[in-house]
């Protein structure tokens, strides 16, 4: 599939979601890239623009849009926040959200989302998603996952931060979680909860993967804010 044949309204949020269960990694990453482009597009926004709000080079927003490369976690928030965009969009979900509180499932869905059916986005420096709702939730992203063996949630030591408040249980590793100055490290059991205001970066500093289930609220809006200077 070509980024010029995507139209997000020709996706049926059910079967888009098994479209992507059945697609190899490589596709899945054209699929996620498609989607932020025409949610760029549909913002009225240029590769330039785009990239001077993230603060990263035109042609990285394109690698990413292409399935060329993966977003790191702070890009890819940075990215979704600039575009008033919600992690669910990525997944394949409607942007739309009511602002009253969420309401009880839409007949013929279920709220039990099986392990077969969680759908992942690998991102940049070994981090994968999977998300742990079977529909979208407009007030926050529940997570499974999972760091690499020197996986981290940036690149080059970068630092983020962005609208929301974390909370995140360790199951297995040993992951780092830096909050602003100080530094604390998670092994199997331990829990830690932040205000994402604070910039922070996460690393696996272990000999094994980290798994953790990982939930973030988001900020008033609704929204994942991008970082903040």
């Amino acid at each position: 599939m070509t980024m010029a044949n995507v139209n997000l309204d020709e996706f049926d949020a059910g079967s888009q979601r098994q479209r992507i269960r059945d697609l190899p990694a490589e596709k899945v990453h054209e699929e996620l890239g498609a989607r932020l482009r025409a949610e760029r597009l549909k913002k009225h926004k240029t590769l330039r623009g785009l990239a001077a709000e993230v603060g990263i080079s035109p042609s990285a927003i394109s690698q990413i849009e292409r399935g060329r490369s993966k977003a790191s976690v702070d890009t890819l928030y940075s990215i979704v926040g600039c575009l008033g965009i919600s992690l669910d969009t990525l997944f394949g979900e409607e942007t739309a959200r009511a602002q009253a509180a969420p309401a009880a499932p839409p007949s013929g869905t279920t709220p039990v989302c099986h392990a077969e059916q969680r759908q992942a986005i690998d991102l940049e420096s070994g981090v994968q998603w999977q998300r742990l709702t079977s529909t979208t939730d407009s007030q926050a992203d529940f997570l499974y996952v999972i760091y690499q063996v020197g996986g981290a949630s940036s690149a080059n030591g970068a630092f983020v931060r962005h609208q929301g408040r974390e909370y995140g249980l360790v199951q297995r590793g040993r992951l780092r979680v830096n909050l602003g100055f100080e530094r604390y490290e998670l092994g199997p059991g331990d829990s830690i909860s932040f205000d994402s205001n604070t910039p922070h970066r996460l690393e696996n500093v272990g000999d094994e993967p980290v798994h953790a289930v990982w939930f973030s609220l988001r900020g008033e809006d609704g929204q994942a804010g991008p970082p903040e200077d």
